[in-house]
């Protein structure tokens, strides 16, 4: 079976969660506990999966995004005993049906990425309780920080994209290189000389605006914020408004977890054959909506370019405006997932030891979690570091002068 196939080369290649896995084996430290997840389900998640049966738990899970479930990954998982309620290219309908379905079981502890099933749990399913929850990526954070300074959130959170070893390596040099992968996956175009405009430059923009220029693209920096803004510029970036780097772009990749980052103003303002991408969690980045009503002629040209034409112009757009590394890709990088997924189980366990102790509010990871995260991928990679010595520890917490 390919998704089984694809699970087990993930598995050789998530040598931190593999040892977090033989733990849980061992310890059991969330035995009879049942887990709702809503993740992009392929490979990398089903280790985590795995990882969190091995623990003891019960597992009930579905995707987080209509389009990026990879259905021999969720065969192989249902083919195992999973209660696994994802397919590729649900309906809206269907999507939340399924995120409903988890939700109906009633979880324990939920694994989110984005909150649309936090989000469930707070309006249609509040008869039960809920441990406490992990959120992986910004967008969900977000939403869950929003919730907590409007009072309405009825359980605590891990926001683990928050981790070092969450969002310094995953947001960063993961969505850095799938998100160019899936571009040039779905277009087998160049990047080299091409004008490409990163919208954002947060963890994720500034990784894929590295990427970028690491093809050879000149890349032109878009932002709101005047410290990011300037840190781009630093960098070594152009930075200018949408509407003028519209004029000038060849590739847009949004990533600002943001609404409406390019719009009908912006689209008309495009060159012929302009590539409009995105790399944030929901599809609402790019007006699609408007993209629709503008066009005179709308055609597929390619498995995951949809070509349309604008004032006699042709506008190409991936995987229909959603995330463009995991509809037109594989997601991240294995050994970057890795990372993210262990910090994903060893939250889910910190919240079934510490529960009792946790306020309705959204947690950083610890930090001890995430250095031992940290130590075990440079162990994993053969990597040695230097140690501090008495002295040197002494020094830096005496504040005398010359001790």
């Amino acid at each position: 079976m390919d998704g089984m196939k694809k699970i087990e080369w993930a598995e050789k290649h998530m040598k931190v969660l593999s040892r977090i896995r033989e733990e849980f084996k061992r310890e059991k430290p969330l035995e009879g506990l049942k887990i709702g997840m809503a993740l992009h389900v392929e490979a990398k998640t089903a280790v985590l999966v795995l990882t969190l049966i091995d623990g003891g738990a019960e597992v009930f899970i579905t995707s987080c995004n209509p389009m990026s479930s990879q259905d021999d990954v969720a065969e192989a998982l249902r083919s195992i005993g999973v209660n696994c309620y994802a397919k590729r290219g649900m309906s809206e309908k269907e999507y939340y049906e399924a995120l409903r379905k988890v939700a109906m079981a009633k979880p324990d502890i939920v694994v989110d990425d984005g909150a649309d099933l936090i989000y469930l749990l707070h309006t249609e399913f509040t008869d039960f309780k809920v441990l406490g929850a992990s959120e992986e990526t910004t967008t969900g954070v977000i939403r869950l920080k929003a919730m907590e300074r409007d009072g309405v959130l009825r359980f605590p959170v891990i926001a683990v994209n928050d981790a070092y070893t969450k969002y310094l390596f995953d947001n960063r040099y993961g969505t850095g290189q799938s998100a160019i992968e899936g571009i040039m996956r779905a277009t087998n175009l160049l990047l080299a000389g091409k004008n490409v405009v990163v919208a954002g430059y947060g963890w994720c923009g500034r990784g894929i605006a590295m990427r970028a220029r690491g093809m050879g693209a000149n890349v032109i920096v878009t932002e709101v914020d005047e410290i990011r803004a300037l840190e781009a510029v630093m960098d070594g970036f152009r930075v200018m408004k949408m509407k003028d780097a519209a004029k000038i772009g060849d590739v847009f990749i949004t990533a600002t977890g943001n609404r409406d980052v390019i719009r009908e103003e912006h689209i008309r303002l495009m060159k012929d054959c302009a590539i409009l991408a995105n790399a944030g969690h929901f599809n609402v980045e790019i007006d699609v909506k408007r993209l629709e009503e503008i066009s005179t002629s709308k055609r597929e040209v390619r498995k995951n370019v949809t070509e349309y034409v604008v004032d006699g112009k042709r506008i190409y757009l991936l995987a229909e405006g959603r995330l463009v590394n995991l509809v037109a890709g594989d997601g991240h990088p294995v050994e970057v997932m890795d990372m993210s997924f262990s910090d994903q189980a060893m939250a889910v366990k910190y919240i079934a030891e510490n529960y009792e102790k946790l306020e309705n509010r959204v947690y950083r990871l610890p930090e001890e979690i995430d250095r031992r995260v940290a130590k075990m991928k440079i162990e994993s990679m053969g990597i040695e570091i230097d140690e501090l010595s008495e002295e040197q520890l002494r020094y830096l917490n005496d504040w005398k002068i010359g001790t």
